[in-house]
């Protein structure tokens, strides 16, 4: 076995395998461009993503192993990564390439970074820092062309699976949303639902909602949401839509759809940064300008509340709080979480 690296010596962080094996969100495709250095926090692990010229992305810890500088502090020059102290040049492979202090030499073998597993996917970057345990969640409507879809975001929140319960619960929406998601004078009774697991997590059952700005065309609607949580940090809901006032149907089709694909990056174990696709098959589209409007004041409404949630570090064991039938997603998720070793940001588990 290799010795650890500093990095792992300095902040051991995480050591949740369930965590450690999975993918997490770090930043958009579009953030990153060639010759960026952008620096990034996952799971207490500094690190610096970069775009090769070929269009390649890396995931490396944010670390010379020369003296300890960031690498991130550098720059990008002929397709290589120059540390910002003594200038050690790292390719594509994450190999030093040139000292410049001794240009003649060949650098030693274990002058290397440390690289990391990244993947591009729903215009989002994704790594995984341990030894990946399956793929990336599938996105229903991504390949579905009558779908448009928009990145949004980034979203600060302090409990990545507070934002997650959050996302997969309806009932806040009156008073949290009011005049958006809900009206606060005439709150939403919550029918019974049912909730499942399967192979890909857990699922819920339809909730019906009125919405006096549902979706990015500002037509008040009745929405009737389905849940998914794929991963402890990846969920989706698909919405359907059906205009509320008679008159205006014609705006609108019984196949009309708005999705949600959500992911919460785990800075540390009350730091995390949301980041969502929306895909919508509304005809005429919204543009995305108006989907952003939307989607940027419903998440600053969630943070706002959310982020005054005690304790920061959601209580898995369901005991440390009060819950109702019409929490049943919430509930699911907690225990699901708790049953799959989730222990890192989290309160009471064993």
């Amino acid at each position: 076995m290799s010795a650890p690296s500093i990095v792992d010596l300095e902040s051991p962080g995480c050591t949740d395998a369930v965590l450690l094996g999975d993918w997490h969100v770090v930043a958009t495709s579009a953030e990153i461009g060639y010759g960026d250095l952008h620096a990034t926090t996952l799971l207490e692990r500094d690190l610096v993503l970069w775009r090769d010229r070929e269009g390649e992305m890396h995931a490396w810890d944010d670390l010379c192993v020369h003296r300890g500088a960031r690498l991130s502090k550098g720059f990008v020059k002929d397709n290589r990564v120059v540390c910002p102290y003594h200038g050690w040049n790292y390719d594509g492979e994450a190999k030093c390439v040139f000292m410049p202090a001794a240009p003649s030499e060949k650098p030693m073998k274990k002058a290397r970074a440390i690289p990391h597993h990244v993947q591009e996917k729903y215009g989002l970057v994704w790594v995984c820092i341990g030894t990946p345990a399956h793929d990336i969640p599938s996105f229903p409507e991504w390949d579905d062309h009558s779908y448009k879809k928009v990145v949004c975001g980034p979203y600060r929140f302090r409990s990545g699976y507070r934002a997650v319960e959050n996302f997969i619960d309806a009932s806040h929406f009156p008073f949290v949303h009011a005049g958006v998601n809900g009206v606060i004078d005439d709150p939403d009774p919550i029918a019974p639902y049912e909730v499942y697991e399967d192979d890909q997590g857990i699922y819920s059952t339809e909730v019906r909602v009125t919405q006096p700005y549902g979706d990015p065309r500002g037509i008040p609607v009745i929405a009737y949401y389905a849940y998914r949580v794929f991963r402890p940090l990846v969920a989706y809901f698909k919405k359907r839509v059906v205009i509320a006032d008679p008159a205006r149907a014609h705006e609108g089709d019984e196949a009309d759809r708005f999705c949600t694909f959500l992911t919460a990056q785990p800075v540390d174990q009350t730091t995390s940064i949301v980041r969502i696709c929306c895909a919508m098959n509304f005809d005429p589209a919204p543009s995305d300008e108006d989907v952003r409007r939307r989607q940027d004041l419903v998440y600053a409404q969630d943070s706002a509340i959310v982020d005054t949630q005690r304790p920061e570090r959601i209580p898995v064991e369901l005991r440390y709080e009060l819950h109702h039938r019409s929490d049943l997603m919430g509930q699911k998720y907690r225990s699901w979480l708790k049953s799959a070793g989730v222990t890192y940001g989290a309160f009471g588990s064993l």
